[in-house]
């Protein structure tokens, strides 16, 4: 991984991510979707947690990162959160598979980072080739409020520690 080039009190740069937005067609699995563009633009005024994970149904993303975001989702509400987002550098049809899999349907957005281009551009990425996964988004969390961002961290090493719901509830 790169150094980190964001930090607290830091602008987020704009992005653009591929999603496929929950809608009740969706829900009995029998069409995709329509992938769509969402801008960082829509996060102007908003309350964002913004966490990354290398693969949808990887082991640790699917079973230990991104179940706690949802089942506690009430209480990143309670606190003001007006969007929380997953990011990986899947295609959008994966992140909208996985996210139904999960039952995230609106509650958390599922993002692609197309080969981790943004993450990137942030020393947020990992050259997973030598598992012949590519470059892919690092495992961490960011708070961000009004596009600036309030809470930053990478996963030292494998686990979910600091990116992990528990540790962002606590720095809300």
């Amino acid at each position: 991984m790169a150094s980190l080039k964001i930090s607290v009190g830091d602008t987020i740069p704009k992005g653009s991510f591929g999603t496929i937005p929950f809608t009740e067609e969706l829900a009995d699995h029998s069409v995709c979707g329509i992938p769509t563009i969402l801008s960082t633009d829509s996060w102007k005024g908003k309350k964002v947690v913004l966490f990354s994970v290398p693969g949808a149904f990887t082991p640790t993303c699917h079973i230990n990162h991104l179940p706690p975001y949802l089942s506690r989702y009430d209480e990143f509400k309670a606190k003001g959160v007006d969007v929380i987002a997953v990011i990986a550098a899947n295609d959008p049809f994966v992140m909208s598979g996985w996210g139904r899999v999960e039952g995230l349907t609106d509650k958390i957005i599922t993002l692609s980072d197309y080969n981790a281009v943004w993450s990137g551009s942030l020393g947020l990425s990992i050259d997973l080739s030598s598992r012949d996964f590519g470059v892919r988004t690092a495992r961490y969390a960011m708070i961000i409020d009004d596009l600036v961002v309030k809470y930053v961290e990478v996963e030292p090493g494998p686990g979910v520690t600091v990116s992990g719901a528990d540790a962002v509830l606590a720095k809300l």
